[in-house]
């Protein structure tokens, strides 16, 4: 399914024409919605600290969670305690739940389990992200809240907008959900306070950014072994744009010698990973791994991978973060 998705956004398949009048639904409703928070009839919760929203206006992935980590760690360079909130996308909780290191990605979402392993940030993830937020700043000391996705979650409210784009897909065929990607239309983007371009190339307006490799991690954390170039791998990827990931490791010289497409947050069965490796290392993303830990074998490895920014978006970002904060210092209810 989803590589006929892909077909239909990317690659002109005309099936996007059946698709189009529920397009127009989809146009229909969001654009209704909008407007009841844009004349009044519904109002977003301001929070008392400065709330960033790294999200994006298409479906599948954009690299929002290397953008999260960047500037988890950007904030913290400079002062602040960052937390972050998130939807938990493909689990069911019950109310809110804070992610703690050993988090498993089956209970908390694969994006917040890789992020907290990563950086030890709060974060607490919600389908609600108002009530996860006030349980972020009522549970822990922070001062600063990213939102990883939520971009038209227009309840909350946010004083820092960030859209990712991703640079080779950038927006398809133009069309909104379910023809195509576009969750919203791309004038929402003259909105944002940063649009950012993941791979390049970066248009006018747009900040580049690069995802840097740094080397092999065994998936099970207790072993420590070293991955030899010698070996040849099978590449899976279980995220929005697999073949970005099967490109990379091939420009870095692996030797691939099978790629294994599976879908974005899909959970995985041990019996067909173990199956796939029994001849050949396993070679996987970052956030496939955290899916991976509890039953992982000591030749599956995973690529990190260190978003790289421009000294000139740090700057605008930590200016712009502020004087939100200047403005909101001091105030019970940040207004």
């Amino acid at each position: 399914m989803q590589q006929l998705i892909h077909r239909i956004w990317y690659q002109g398949h005309q099936a996007k024409w059946f698709l189009l009048p529920l397009s127009g639904l989809f146009w229909l409703i969001s654009t209704i919605r909008r407007a009841l928070f844009n004349y009044g009839f519904k109002h977003a919760q301001v929070l008392p600290v400065p709330v960033i929203v790294v999200g994006n206006i298409t479906a599948g992935g954009s690299g929002k969670t290397p953008a999260v980590i960047y500037l988890i760690e950007l904030l913290r360079q400079h002062g602040y305690k960052p937390g972050v909130i998130s939807r938990g996308y493909g689990v069911n909780i019950d109310g809110v739940a804070a992610v703690n290191i050993n988090a498993k990605a089956s209970d908390v979402g694969d994006e917040p389990a890789m992020i907290v392993a990563r950086t030890q940030v709060p974060m607490v993830v919600g389908s609600k992200r108002i009530a996860a937020a006030q349980t972020l700043l009522a549970d822990f000391d922070v001062d600063v809240i990213i939102s990883d996705d939520g971009l038209q979650h227009y309840a909350l409210g946010r004083d820092i907008e960030i859209a990712l784009v991703d640079g080779e897909r950038r927006y398809g065929n133009h069309c909104l959900l379910p023809a195509g990607p576009l969750r919203e239309g791309l004038w929402r983007l003259n909105s944002v306070d940063f649009v950012i371009n993941n791979g390049g190339p970066a248009l006018n307006g747009e900040v580049l950014m690069t995802l840097e490799p740094a080397a092999l991690c065994q998936v099970d954390s207790n072993l420590h072994d070293e991955f030899s170039q010698q070996h040849s791998v099978v590449a899976m990827a279980g995220i929005g744009n697999p073949q970005r990931f099967f490109n990379s490791i091939s420009q870095l010289g692996y030797k691939v010698v099978q790629t294994i497409e599976f879908t974005d947050h899909q959970a995985f069965d041990p019996k067909q990973l173990n199956e796939l490796s029994v001849q050949h290392s396993l070679l996987m993303t970052e956030k496939d791994a955290v899916k991976c830990r509890d039953f992982a074998q000591s030749n599956w490895w995973y690529l990190p991978v260190n978003a790289k920014l421009n000294s000139e978006f740090d700057h605008a970002m930590l200016s712009r973060l502020q004087q939100v904060a200047q403005t909101k210092k001091g105030l019970s209810h940040g207004i």
